[in-house]
C-alpha cells in the first residue's frame, strides 16, 4: 500500500483531481492535512471519503505532524496549494518525497507571497507571452527545489490575471496527477528490488 499525504491550505481543487485520478487504485491511500480550519479541501476530502485533519500552523513545525505522518506510514507528501514553508524535520524524513506544484515557470515568480492570483497578476504586468506550471521537489526555500516537470500555455495580450489562472489551472489538473503516478511507479519499482 502506498500512502500519500496531501497538504493544502485552500479549496483543494488539485487535491480533488489527484484523489479522483487514483480512485480505481486499491493500492493507494490518501490522507489530507490542512493548516486552516475553514479550508475547503477538508470538505472535498470528506465527500470523497478520504481521511482528513486540521492541524494548526505550529503542528507543522513542532513535530506533531511529522509524528502523525510516521504513525500513518506515509510514503509521499504532495503539496496542493499549501502556503506554509515545509519544516526541515519533515523534509529530512521525506527526502525527495515532498512534491509541490507552482503556478508559474520557475525560477520566475517564485518565493514567499507568490501564489494564486499574485503570480498571474505578475505574469500579466510583465507582458509575458507564456506561463505555465512547475512541479518540483521541496527544499527549505520557497519554490527552489529540483524541477520534475514544467508545462506551458500561451498568454494573450488581452488575458486578465484570472484568465491566465484558468489556463494554468488546466495544466495543473492534467499534469499533477500524472507526475505523481509516475513517481509512485518509480518508487514501487525501487521497493521491489
Amino acid at each position: 500500500m502506498i500512502k500519500i499525504a496531501i497538504f493544502a491550505s485552500g479549496t483543494g481543487s488539485n487535491a480533488f483531481k489527484i484523489i479522483q485520478h487514483f480512485e480505481e487504485r486499491t493500492d493507494i491511500e490518501f490522507v489530507v492535512l490542512a493548516n486552516r480550519k475553514e479550508a475547503g479541501v477538508l470538505e472535498k476530502a470528506a465527500k470523497l471519503n478520504v481521511e482528513n485533519h486540521y492541524f494548526p500552523k505550529a503542528a507543522f513545525s513542532n513535530g506533531e505532524v511529522l509524528d502523525f505522518l510516521k504513525t500513518k506510514e506515509v510514503n509521499f507528501i504532495i503539496l496542493a496549494g499549501f502556503l506554509l514553508l515545509v519544516d526541515k524535520g519533515i523534509l529530512e524524513e521525506y527526502e525527495n518525497k515532498v512534491i509541490n506544484i507552482h503556478p508559474a515557470l520557475l525560477p520566475k515568480y517564485g518565493g514567499k507571497g507568490m501564489y494564486g492570483i499574485n503570480v498571474h497578476r505578475a505574469v500579466v504586468e510583465n507582458k509575458d507571452t507564456v506561463s505555465g506550471i512547475t512541479i518540483h521537489y521541496c527544499n527549505q526555500h520557497y519554490d527552489e527545489g529540483q524541477y520534475i516537470l514544467q508545462a506551458t500555455t500561451p498568454i494573450l495580450k488581452t488575458d486578465s490575471p484570472e484568465e491566465v489562472g484558468a489556463k494554468v489551472l488546466k495544466l495543473e489538473h492534467f499534469y499533477f496527477p500524472r507526475v505523481i503516478e509516475q513517481l509512485i511507479s518509480e518508487y514501487s519499482l525501487e521497493e521491489a528490488h
